[in-house]
């Protein structure tokens, strides 16, 4: 597991390398804020709440305006030159384990510079909500807060109504990148998208006890999933699902020969936030297809 952390650390910065250019572009700011967590990203924004914010994560790529401020590196790989250039006042992230290296957290405790955790874990719904609230709180955006909760109650409903009534539960196998010596990075049952793929009315193919996994094209292919969802870094690196079935272990899957391979956002699956519900429908639409309902 950590050398699949370590690969995707090296993928998210060499591709998100040309953001260190951007440059804090506002005058004042009341806080200066670094960011190091995608999920509190999104969900500042959301919130309406990104004015203090001047510099975020690699991994921090929704919504797109995120992408204009200037970046510190992986969250596991961070720059501590990178933080100290933005001059924070206040550094946001999930835990002090999701930080790295080590010896750079202990500069940033060394350095006191004050870092904000919030309580509420979005392991589930409800915990997505709390930490939405919670943050709103914080921001004295609690309206917003409310809102945001509100719609993703809604689309969850519609969510859970229609996985009742579908007849069939495909088989569903998430790629999170492409493949290096035939090996592949799947996302498991065990992991945030594997919820949400269920919630979806999916049955994810591999279960394991990690939320990734390095598979081999040998069990990929004997995993014969009926719908195959490849992450954008990968679908994207080779350009066409019809590429995608070309791979080995795919091209002999049911997905492959029923052309039912689809391009996913990663950073959609890896936690749960606003937006949870909307797109638990658009997999749906994915995984059923014209499937009929009882």
């Amino acid at each position: 597991m950590k050398h699949s952390l370590t690969i995707l650390g090296v993928t998210l910065l060499l591709c998100s390398c040309g953001r260190f250019a951007n440059e804090d572009k506002k005058e004042e700011h009341k806080e200066r804020i670094v960011c190091i967590s995608k999920q509190y990203s999104e969900l500042i924004w959301a919130l309406g709440a990104e004015q203090d914010v001047v510099a975020v994560d690699v991994s921090s790529v929704y919504p797109p305006e995120v992408k204009k401020l200037p970046t510190v590196g992986y969250h596991r790989a961070l720059s501590l030159e990178g933080i100290l250039s933005a001059k924070p006042t206040l550094i946001m992230c999930n835990s002090l384990k999701s930080l790295g290296p080590e010896h750079i957290v202990k500069q940033l405790q060394d350095l006191k510079i004050p870092m904000k955790m919030f309580e509420s874990k979005s392991e589930d719904i409800e915990g997505t909500k709390a930490l939405m609230r919670e943050m709103g709180a914080y921001f004295h955006k609690e309206a917003k807060a409310d809102s945001l909760c509100t719609k993703l109650d809604a689309d969850m409903k519609v969510a859970m109504e229609n996985g009742k009534q579908y007849t069939e539960k495909p088989k569903v196998l998430v790629i999170h990148f492409g493949r290096a010596s035939n090996v592949y990075l799947i996302i498991t049952k065990k992991s945030t998208g594997g919820k949400m793929m269920e919630w979806a009315g999916g049955e994810m193919a591999i279960s394991d006890s990690s939320g990734m996994r390095q598979l081999s094209a040998e069990v990929v292919a004997k995993a014969d999933p009926d719908v195959i969802l490849l992450t954008d870094f990968g679908y994207d690196r080779l350009g066409s699902s019809e590429k995608i079935a070309e791979l080995p272990g795919v091209g002999s899957t049911k997905a492959a020969k029923n052309n039912r391979i689809y391009r996913i956002e990663e950073h959609d699956l890896v936690y749960l936030g606003p937006r949870s519900g909307e797109n638990i429908l658009k997999y749906q639409k994915l995984i059923h297809g014209n499937q009929p309902v009882q």
